[in-house]
C-alpha cells in the first residue's frame, strides 16, 4: 500500500512538473489527472483547480455586445429583426450598465438611444431582478419612441423621476 502511493507520488509530480510552462500554470492532461485525486493529494488537487479560472460580477450586467429587449410599443421594437439588438455603447464612466442608465444600441442597421428599465444582474436589496436585459427606445431629445411599456419596470426609477417623468407616464405596471 505505501510503495502504491509512493509510486502515485513520485508520477504525480513527475507529470505536474513536465506539464508547468515557463507561466508556471498546470497543462490540461495533469489537470485531468490531478481530479480525481484523494486523500493527501486533494489539496494539490484543488489548488489546481483554483487557478484555471476566475470570474467577475459584471458580466451578467448590461455592457457592450449585450443583447437587449425593446419592451415598448415602438415600430421598431415590435417587427421581428434577423439579429437581435445590441447594446454599442453606455453612457457612463463605468461601462456596465445598471437601472436608469442610458445606452446606445444597434437595431436593425440604426443606432437609437434606449433606457434601461430592466436587468438580469441582481441589484441591491428590495430591487427586481428581470428574466432578461429590457430597454426602452428613445428619441435623441429623451423622449420616449412608443406610446406604452409591455412590461412592468422597477419603482426605484420613480426616485429620478425628473430625468424620466415621460417614461413613468407610459408606464403601466412598477415593481
Amino acid at each position: 500500500m505505501t510503495l502504491t502511493l509512493l509510486n502515485l507520488y513520485n508520477c504525480s509530480r513527475s507529470l505536474l512538473e513536465s506539464s508547468l510552462p515557463e507561466r508556471g500554470l498546470p497543462s490540461r492532461d495533469c489537470m485531468a489527472f490531478c481530479t480525481g485525486l484523494r486523500g493527501p493529494f486533494a489539496q494539490v488537487s484543488r489548488a489546481l483547480s483554483q487557478r484555471c479560472f476566475s470570474t467577475t460580477g459584471s458580466l451578467s450586467a448590461i455592457q457592450k455586445m449585450t443583447r437587449v429587449r425593446v419592451v415598448d410599443n415602438s415600430a421598431l421594437g415590435t417587427t421581428p429583426y434577423h439579429r437581435p439588438p445590441r447594446c454599442i455603447h453606455v453612457y457612463n464612466k463605468t461601462g456596465v450598465g445598471k437601472v436608469g442608465d442610458r445606452i446606445l444600441l444597434a437595431i436593425r442597421g440604426q443606432k437609437k438611444k434606449a433606457l434601461i428599465v430592466g436587468h438580469r444582474m441582481p441589484g441591491p436589496r428590495m430591487t427586481p431582478r428581470f428574466d432578461s436585459n429590457n430597454v426602452v427606445l428613445l428619441e435623441d431629445n429623451g423622449n420616449p419612441v412608443g406610446t406604452r411599456i409591455k412590461t412592468p419596470i422597477p419603482s426605484s426609477l420613480r426616485q429620478r423621476e425628473g430625468e424620466f417623468s415621460k417614461v413613468l407616464a407610459i408606464a403601466q405596471n412598477f415593481v
